[in-house]
C-alpha cells in the first residue's frame, strides 16, 4: 500500500532504537577506559584521549543528534529532548578528551606561531577544571529526564538513571580513581538496559505492536503529579493542545539556559583561570538552543524562535568574548577598552523587548525573561571587571535555578499536555495586550480597523537582532585599540556572519520573501568586516596593501542597491535598513582608502541600530498577533489604498460557513467540478467531488502532491457508510462506532461497495488499489456539505512539505489564486491533523497508527474494541 501523506510514524520507525545504541556505545567506550585507568592508575592521555573523543563525538553526539532530530518530528517530546540533551553531553565530553589529549606532554603538534602555542598551553585548564561545571550541570538535568520517563515508559528511566549516578561518580572520578570502578559499573547497567530498549523497540518497529515489556505501561501515571486548572486555562485561551506535528521544544532551550550558566558560574567565582574548555562546552550547548530556535520556526512560533535564537547568540558571544580575554589579551588594561564596546546594550534591549512580548505568556515565562534581563545587565562591558564576575556570577546562579525548574515543567506539561507542574496565571490576557497596542497604532495612525492578517515573517525579528547587534558591536571610538580588535572578532562575527547564516537557512525554509538573498549578503558584509577591521592588525593586513577589500567594497555597494529595490517592495523599515546599510559599505570603502571620518561611522551604526531596535519590536509584535499592530510602514511601489483593495478583493470566493447560502455556494462550485477550501474538525483542507476525477487530479496539481500519496474521503455518518454495506467484520464495526464522528482515518480494505456510498468517476483517484481512508468529521458544517454533494476526496489544505493551515486566511493567501473558493470558518479547532489508524488487520487484534495526530496514540487501548465483542449492525 502506498503511505499516505504525513505517515511519519512509520516513514521513521523507532528513532529511540538510534538514541539508545548511541548512550550504549558511548557508556561501554569510557567504561573500559575507566576500568583500564583503575587497574593500572595511567590515565588515558594523547593519542588515546583524542581517539575516544572522536569516538564519543561520532557515536554519542552525531547518532544521538540525529535520533533527537526524527524524535521530534514523531511529536516525541521526551525523546527528543533527551537524546539531544545527551548529544551535547557526549560531544563536549568528548570534545575535551580531544583538548586535553593534544596538549598533553606527549604529543607532538605543528604549530606556525610558537608563541601563540605557549601561550595556549599555559592557558589551557586541567581535565577536572574544565569538565566540572559541564558535568554537575548535566547531573541535574539527567535526574529531571529520568524522573519525566518515568511517566511514560519503565525502560528509560533506568536507562537515564543509570545515566546520572554515571555522572555523579565520573565527577568524583575527577578527584578519586576509586570513583571510577563504580562508575564502569553504572556504565554496564546503561548498556544492559540500552540493549533492552533497543531491542524491544526494534521489535515494535518490525512488527508494529509491543512485543516485550517495558514500554507499554509507565513506573507511575503522570497525572498523579497533579491536574490542570481547566477552568482557569480556558478563561485565558492557554488550554493545552497539539500545535504541529513537531514537538515542543521549550524543555531543550530551558536545558541548554541550565548548562550555559553553570558553566560561566563557576568561572566568575574562581574554579578557573581560563575559559577555554568552557567555550567549547557553551559552544555545543548553544547549538542545542539553536535547534530549539529551529522547531520553534516550524511550528509557526515567532516568540519562541526569537527567544531561543537571541540565548544561544548570547551564550557564544559572551563565551568567546571570555576566551578571547582569558586566553589571548594579557594586558593589564582591559577595563579601558572594554568601556568602548557597546554591543551588550542591544542585548539588554532585546531582552526587554522579549519581557514585553512575554506579558501574555504564564507567570513562569515572565520571571525567566526578567532574569534574563538581569543576566544582560550584569555582562554590560562597563561594569568594572572585578566586580562583574561577581554579579555575573550570582546572575547565573538565579538564571539556571529558574531554567532548571522550567525544564522540569515545561517537559511534563508537555508529556501529560496538561498543566500538570505549576507555571503560573497568564499575567496578562492576550485579548488585553491585542486592544492595547490596537488602541496605540489607532492613536498613532487613525485607522480603527486593521488587517487580519501581517506580512511580517516568523523569522524576521531574528533577522533584525543579528544586524542591529552586529552594528552596534561594531563601533570602535579608536582605530588603533589592538584589544577591542581581539574582543570585537566574536561580537561582530558571531551575530552578523555565524548567526545570520542560520537566518538564511530558515528563510529558505518555507519560500519566504526574498529567500536567502538578504541575510545572506548581510552575513558576508559583516564577515568581510571582521575580516579588515578587526582581524585586520592581527593578521597585518593593511587597507591599501591589496586592492581586493576596496573591490569588493565597490560590489557590496552595486549588490546593495539590488537589495534597496527589493526592500521597496516590501515596507519602509526594511526600505530604511538597507539604505542605511549602503552609507555603510561606502564608509568601509572610505576605510579601504584610509580616508574615513570616523565619528560619521558611529552616526551611521547607532542609526542603523536603531532601526533594527524598532523592526525587531514590530515585527515580533506583529507575528506573535498574526496582525499589524506596530507600523512597519507600506510598501514604496504599493499604496495603502491599493493594499486594502487587494485585502478586499480575494483571488476567490470567499463565503461564511455559518451563513446555508454559503454551503449552497461551496456546493455548487464543488459539484461542477471545483476544488475548495473547506474547515474541517482538525485543520483546514482542500475538497473535491468524488464525481469528478479530473478534480480530485486537481488536488494534486495545486498542492504539488506526490501522485503515490493517495486522498481520502469524507462521508456525514456510519448509516452512509452501512447502506453500501460494505464486508466489515463485526469488530471493525465496533471499532467505527467507538470513534466515530471524529478526528481519526480508518483505513479498510477497498471494493466495489465504495462506489455505492456515491463515489462515482473518482473511484480509481481515490484510496489506492486495495485501500482506502475513510473519516466521518465531527464538525456541522462539514457534515451539512457532504450530505449536499455526497461523499468528497479531502486533503489538507497546504502545499506538500508545509506546516497545516489553521485559519481560512492561511488558505486564502497560500492557494486562493488556484481554487474556486474557501469557505471561511475563522480559526480551526485544531492545529494538528486527523489520525489515521490502519485497520486492516483488526480481526488479528492490531491497529496500527501510521499518523499521530489530534487523537494521541497514548489511547490507542482505549479505542480499540474487545475481540469477540460484536456490534449493532444492520443485516
Amino acid at each position: 500500500m502506498s503511505s499516505p501523506e504525513g505517515f511519519a510514524a512509520v516513514f521513521y520507525s523507532e528513532p529511540s532504537v538510534l538514541g539508545f545504541l548511541a548512550n550504549v556505545i558511548s557508556a561501554l567506550l569510557v567504561c573500559l577506559q575507566n576500568f583500564f585507568w583503575a587497574h593500572t592508575s595511567i590515565r588515558p592521555q594523547g593519542i588515546e584521549n583524542i581517539l575516544a573523543g572522536v569516538h564519543l563525538i561520532l557515536i554519542g553526539g552525531f547518532s544521538q543528534l540525529l535520533a533527537g532530530f526524527l524524535s521530534f518530528r514523531k511529536y516525541d517530546h521526551l525523546g527528543g529532548t533527551a537524546f539531544l540533551a545527551f548529544a551535547g553531553l557526549w560531544s563536549s565530553y568528548g570534545a575535551t578528551r580531544i583538548i586535553s589529549g593534544a596538549y598533553s606532554p606527549q604529543t607532538n603538534l605543528n604549530v606556525s606561531d610558537a608563541a601563540l602555542h605557549r601561550s595556549m598551553s599555559t592557558a589551557i585548564p586541567t581535565i577536572r577544571e574544565g569538565t566540572l561545571p559541564g558535568m554537575v550541570a548535566y547531573i541535574f538535568i539527567s535526574f529531571i529526564l529520568a524522573f519525566c520517563s518515568a511517566t511514560v515508559n519503565y525502560v528509560m528511566p533506568f536507562i537515564f538513571g543509570a545515566i546520572t549516578l554515571t555522572l555523579v561518580f565520573e565527577t568524583v572520578g575527577l578527584f578519586g580513581v576509586w570513583a571510577l570502578v563504580v562508575s564502569g559499573v553504572l556504565e554496564l547497567v546503561i548498556v544492559v538496559c540500552g540493549l533492552y530498549g533497543a531491542i524491544a523497540l526494534l521489535f515494535k518497529g518490525i512488527t508494529q505492536r509491543f512485543v516485550l515489556p517495558g514500554f507499554g505501561n509507565p513506573l507511575f501515571n503522570i497525572l498523579l503529579l497533579g491536574s490542570a486548572n481547566r477552568t482557569s486555562s480556558k478563561n485565558i485561551g492557554e488550554e493545552k493542545k497539539k500545535n504541529t506535528k513537531y514537538a515542543e521544544p521549550m524543555a531543550l532551550s530551558n536545558l541548554c539556559d541550565t548548562v550555559s550558566p553553570f558553566v560561566f558560574a563557576f568561572f566568575c567565582f574562581g574554579y578557573s583561570d581560563t575559559f577555554y574548555l568552557g567555550a567549547v562546552w557553551i559552544t555545543i550547548n548553544s547549538f542545542g538552543q539553536l535547534l530549539s530556535s529551529y522547531y520553534g520556526y516550524l511550528r509557526d512560533d515567532a516568540y519562541y524562535t526569537t527567544k531561543f535564537g537571541v540565548h544561544s547568540l548570547y551564550w557564544l558571544v559572551q563565551s568567546w568574548e571570555q576566551f578571547t580575554l582569558t586566553v589571548f589579551i594579557r594586558s593589564q588594561d582591559v577595563q579601558g577598552s572594554r568601556e568602548g564596546m557597546f554591543g551588550d546594550w542591544f542585548f539588554l534591549i532585546v531582552a526587554c523587548i522579549l519581557s514585553v512580548a512575554s506579558f501574555n505568556k504564564d507567570v513562569l515565562e515572565v520571571i525567566q525573561n526578567g532574569l534574563f534581563v538581569l543576566l544582560t545587565i550584569s555582562t554590560l562591558h562597563q561594569i568594572p571587571i572585578k566586580g562583574g564576575y561577581v554579579f555575573f556570577g550570582v546572575a547565573c546562579c538565579l538564571f539556571l535555578a529558574t531554567s532548571l525548574y522550567a525544564t522540569f515543567a515545561r517537559l511534563i506539561n508537555s508529556i501529560g499536555e496538561k498543566a500538570l507542574v505549576p507555571v503560573g496565571p497568564q499575567l496578562v490576557s492576550t485579548v488585553t495586550l491585542e486592544k492595547f497596542l490596537g488602541f496605540l497604532k489607532s492613536r498613532l495612525t487613525g485607522a480603527q480597523e486593521f488587517s487580519d492578517t501581517t506580512s511580517c515573517q516568523v523569522s524576521e525579528a531574528l533577522f533584525y537582532v543579528c544586524n542591529g547587534l552586529a552594528a552596534l558591536s561594531a563601533i570602535q571610538g579608536s582605530l588603533n585599540d589592538p584589544i577591542r580588535h581581539h574582543l570585537g572578532i566574536p561580537a561582530v562575527l558571531i551575530p552578523g556572519a555565524i548567526m545570520q547564516l542560520y537566518v538564511a537557512r530558515i528563510q529558505v525554509q518555507k519560500g519566504r520573501r526574498f529567500g536567502a538573498v538578504l541575510p545572506f549578503c548581510y552575513a558576508a558584509i559583516w564577515a568581510t568586516w571582521t575580516w579588515l577591521r578587526f582581524a585586520g592588525h592581527l593578521l597585518n593586513i593593511s587597507p591599501k596593501s591589496d586592492g581586493g577589500f576596496t573591490a569588493g567594497a565597490v560590489a557590496f555597494l552595486v549588490v546593495n542597491v539590488f537589495l534597496i529595490l527589493l526592500a521597496s517592495q516590501s515596507n519602509l523599515v526594511l526600505l530604511f535598513l538597507t539604505l542605511n546599510m549602503e552609507i555603510l559599505i561606502v564608509c568601509f570603502l572610505l576605510f579601504t582608502l584610509e580616508r574615513l571620518p570616523l565619528p560619521l561611522e558611529i552616526v551611521m551604526l547607532a542609526l542603523f541600530c536603531a532601526i533594527c531596535v524598532y523592526g525587531t519590536l514590530a515585527s515580533l509584535v506583529n507575528c506573535a498577533f498574526d496582525r499589524d499592530l506596530l507600523l512597519m510602514g507600506p510598501s514604496l511601489f504599493l499604496g495603502e489604498k491599493q493594499k486594502e483593495e487587494t485585502r478586499l478583493s480575494p483571488p476567490c470566493l470567499c463565503p461564511l460557513s455559518h451563513r446555508t447560502s454559503s454551503l449552497r455556494i461551496i456546493a455548487k462550485l464543488l459539484d461542477d467540478g471545483g476544488v475548495c477550501g473547506v474547515p474541517t474538525d482538525t485543520v483546514y483542507a482542500l475538497a473535491a467531488s468524488c464525481k469528478h476525477s479530473e478534480a480530485i487530479e486537481k488536488i494534486y496539481k495545486i498542492k504539488d502532491r506526490p501522485q503515490d500519496k493517495p486522498i481520502c474521503i469524507f462521508i456525514s455518518n456510519l448509516d452512509q457508510l452501512r447502506a453500501a454495506n460494505p464486508p466489515f467484520t463485526p469488530l471493525l464495526w465496533d471499532f467505527m462506532a467507538r470513534v466515530y464522528p471524529g478526528s481519526i482515518g480508518c483505513i479498510v480494505k477497498k471494493g466495489e461497495w465504495v462506489k455505492k456510498l456515491g463515489v462515482g468517476a473518482g473511484f480509481d483517484r481515490v484510496g489506492t488499489k486495495d485501500s482506502i481512508m475513510i473519516r466521518v468529521p465531527d464538525q456541522t458544517v462539514m457534515v451539512h456539505l457532504v450530505e449536499m454533494t455526497g461523499p468528497l476526496a479531502i486533503t489538507s489544505a497546504n502545499p506538500s512539505g508545509e506546516s497545516d493551515s489553521t485559519h481560512h486566511e492561511m488558505v486564502i493567501s497560500r492557494l486562493g489564486h488556484k481554487l474556486e473558493g474557501v469557505l471561511c470558518d475563522g480559526e480551526s479547532d485544531e492545529v494538528l491533523a486527523s489520525t489515521v489508524v490502519n485497520c486492516l488487520r483488526i480481526e488479528e487484534g492490531t491497529i496500527t497508527i501510521l499518523r499521530e495526530g489530534c487523537v494521541s496514540a497514548a489511547k490507542e487501548p482505549q479505542m480499540m474494541p474487545t475481540p469477540g465483542r460484536r456490534s449493532a449492525r444492520p443485516q
